[in-house]
């Protein structure tokens, strides 16, 4: 049972992390305020008494994973040196992130999926379009850079990118091994760059043969 001396902020963190371990074992549309209230050891009364309503707790925990998502990316894209490995490191943490709380995904295709126009959907939806602006930044610097094509349609890379993740972590659901998205995550992001032209490896490796011969010719 919780503590008695949780503050209602604590009560609702909890409440939102409950749903998300639920949500990791079964079907999002399958949990019931029963269910969640069970799992905590409390009445459905008192989860009431910090949120209004089912949907209330939906949208607390959609913009839960929202803030959280963003935050992870963003750090990760800050720590990096060039734009092409600072979508490498949004690529890999998004991964991480999903892995650690299987919920989330579970939440997020649940949400995209629901017919009504709820206010957990709409923070949803807001998540993917502010995902996408902040990867249509680091691919646009990447063409700056010439990293990647000067034609590539930001706008659709960014898209892929996403979707490119999303299918990642739907094969895993489906061999029931969440973990098992890491495996193959970074030979598809390789694949992903040279759909944008990316040359990062050939670069590489003619960088690697010229520091040679200029060590081999001192």
């Amino acid at each position: 049972m919780p503590p008695k001396t949780l503050t209602s902020e604590q009560r609702r963190a909890l409440i939102v992390e409950t749903v998300l371990s639920l949500a990791g074992r079964r079907n999002p549309s399958e949990i019931t305020t029963a269910a969640i209230a069970e799992r905590m050891s409390v009445t459905q009364g008192a989860l009431f008494r910090h949120f209004p309503s089912k949907d209330a707790i939906w949208q607390a925990v959609m913009q839960w994973v929202a803030d959280r998502l963003l935050d992870r990316i963003d750090r990760a894209a800050a720590s990096s040196a060039t734009p092409i490995d600072a979508l490498r490191q949004m690529f890999m943490s998004h991964l991480a992130f999903v892995t650690e709380h299987p919920g989330v995904p579970r939440m997020m295709f649940g949400e995209l999926q629901h017919a009504k126009a709820t206010p957990a959907k709409k923070i949803a939806r807001t998540l993917i379009g502010n995902y996408a602006e902040r990867l249509a930044v680091h691919i646009e610097a990447a063409k700056a850079a010439g990293a990647i094509s000067a034609d590539t349609n930001s706008r659709a890379a960014a898209i892929l990118f996403i979707g490119t993740i999303q299918g990642l972590v739907m094969q895993s659901m489906i061999s029931g091994n969440l973990k098992s998205v890491r495996d193959d995550a970074d030979a598809v992001f390789t694949i992903y760059l040279r759909g944008l032209g990316s040359q990062e490896k050939s670069r590489r490796v003619r960088a690697e043969r010229q520091s040679r011969a200029d060590r081999e010719a001192s």
